[in-house]
């Protein structure tokens, strides 16, 4: 994974994690909602790279 994400970008991971965390202690539902919305936009990014990458024939 530090191949792909780098240091930064693994610190910004805990850091997302770590709020997503703080907003659940304070609100469960708030928190699950935010966590559904991370996840189908990682879907997204996923979706665009992959076609991107498909567009320049790298995968």
């Amino acid at each position: 994974m530090r191949d792909t994400l780098g240091s930064e970008g693994i610190a910004g991971v805990v850091i997302v994690l770590i709020a997503v965390g703080v907003l659940t202690v304070h609100d469960p539902i708030v928190g699950a909602g935010v966590m559904v919305l991370l996840a189908g936009l990682a879907l997204i990014a996923k979706g665009v790279a992959d076609s991107t990458m498909r567009a320049f024939g790298l995968k």
